[in-house]
Formats: C-alpha cells, sequence, structure tokens
C-alpha cells in the first residue's frame, strides 16, 4: 500500500480514496501510513461507519489526523452495510438519525464547541476536544437514499456517490438527480469501478462524462465488479492507466 501510494504520488496522481470494510482493514490507519510516507497527496475515507465509533472518538481522530496532515486529509462518514453492522452488534433501528446526531455532534466538536446532548443515540455531557484542529477538514457523508442524500446536503461539505457509474458506464442522469435534489452547493465524489483491462482513454472518458455532470471529483478503482487487483503487476498498471487518464480527479 505504501509503495502503491508513493508510485501514485510520483506519477502525479493527487488523491487516494481507502474504504473500511468489515472485516477487512479500519481506514484511519492505512490512511496515516499513506499521508506519512507521501509528501502532497489528499487521502480521503468513503467511508467511515458511524455505529463502530462513538462520535467524541471519531471526532478526536479526525482532529489528530488533521492536526498532523492540515488539508490533505478528507474523512468520510455513513451507516456502514447493515449486515455487517449487524454481525458487529452495532446495528440501531434508525440509522438516519444515528447519522445526523453522529454528524451534528463531530461538527460541534472540530469546531472547538463544548458538547452536552442527549440524542437518541448520541449523549455527551460537557466534552470538548482538548487539541481541535487548526484547519478543520471536509466532511463527507457517503449514501444513495433520498434521506441520507439530503442529510449530506444539508450538513456536510459533500457527499460520497457510488452509483453514479454503473458497471464502469458513467450515468450523468444520476448526476443530475442527485444535485436536483441536495443542490449546487454540495462537492460530490464519486467512486468509478474498472474493469482489470481499462484503458486510460476510456477511464479519462467516463471520469470526463461524471466531471461534466457536476461531480467534483472521481475516484477510481480497479477490478470490477470481482474486486480489487491481485497483484503488484495489476497495481502498478492502473496506476499507470491512473495517471495517463489525468489521474481523474
Amino acid at each position: 500500500m505504501i509503495e502503491t501510494a508513493r508510485a501514485a504520488e510520483s506519477a502525479g496522481i493527487d488523491e487516494v480514496w481507502l474504504w473500511e470494510d468489515c472485516f477487512y482493514s479500519s481506514g484511519i490507519a492505512p490512511a496515516a501510513a499513506i499521508l506519512s510516507a507521501t509528501e502532497r497527496m489528499r487521502v480521503g475515507i468513503g467511508l467511515l461507519p458511524v455505529p463502530l465509533r462513538a462520535p467524541s472518538l471519531a471526532a478526536m481522530e479526525i482532529a489528530a489526523m488533521a492536526r498532523m496532515f492540515p488539508g490533505r486529509f478528507l474523512p468520510g462518514l455513513g451507516h456502514g452495510i447493515l449486515g455487517w453492522m449487524g454481525q458487529a452488534g452495532v446495528r440501531v433501528e434508525s440509522p438516519l438519525t444515528l447519522l445526523r446526531e453522529h454528524l451534528s455532534a463531530i461538527t460541534a466538536l472540530l469546531d472547538g464547541e463544548e458538547v452536552t446532548v442527549t440524542g437518541r443515540y448520541v449523549r455527551l455531557d460537557g466534552v470538548r476536544l482538548d487539541f481541535p484542529p487548526e484547519v478543520i477538514p471536509p466532511i463527507y457523508i457517503g449514501g444513495r437514499g433520498p434521506k441520507t442524500l439530503a442529510l449530506g446536503g444539508e450538513l456536510a461539505h459533500g457527499l460520497i456517490l457510488d452509483d453514479v457509474a454503473p458497471e464502469g458506464r458513467a450515468d450523468p442522469g444520476r448526476v443530475r438527480e442527485v444535485i436536483d435534489h441536495v443542490g449546487e452547493h454540495s462537492e460530490l465524489v464519486a467512486f468509478l469501478s474498472t474493469p482489470d483491462d481499462v484503458t486510460a482513454d476510456r477511464l479519462a472518458h467516463e471520469a470526463g462524462t461524471l466531471f461534466a455532470a457536476g461531480i467534483s471529483r472521481v475516484a477510481a478503482f480497479a477490478g470490477g465488479v470481482d474486486g480489487p487487483p491481485r497483484s503488484g503487476d495489476d497495481i502498478r498498471r492502473f496506476v499507470d492507466v491512473l495517471a495517463a487518464a489525468g489521474g481523474c480527479g
């Protein structure tokens, strides 16, 4: 992962996005490792499932990352896969309520406020971060449903979308639906799944279609529906394709 990030940065790629998937790998530790090993690359996490963390801990982690790597860390929050949340024993009856309470608390804590709240799920008593970040990172919300998208448009800096390029083909109509629903003010990050044999021209075309439709950032990942690249050679090839396609944002 570190070698890949360094190679991507050397190739001119400005940004990399990670997942926190159950039960593979956490998001914070790999993000910190990549940020430490690179000089200018930004790292996003799309996304951190809110049921797995207390908002006070999430705010502490985000603040620490923002202090160490100002302007380079892009955290995303979301419901997580509900089945996985059930396996972990943290699934809630109303994921949307939890996400709203969690995001509101984190935002206030990162702003340096003392937070006391008694919500349905989030309960804090006089919590204030001793070391809030000087540069507050943008918070993204990942989701598909209209209520989650509306919440992200209301409270978050931007949205992470994974359904605007089904089977690696950009769907500008879906992008327009999202923009019509949440407004023009939200920054939109699109995940673009590609086949292993994608060419730079194809990748640039699909990314360009998404940009033209209103997407701000395109995070392309290789492997398509079959998963990520399976070897170091596959990864190095994909980095070369990304660089040739202009980095995709």
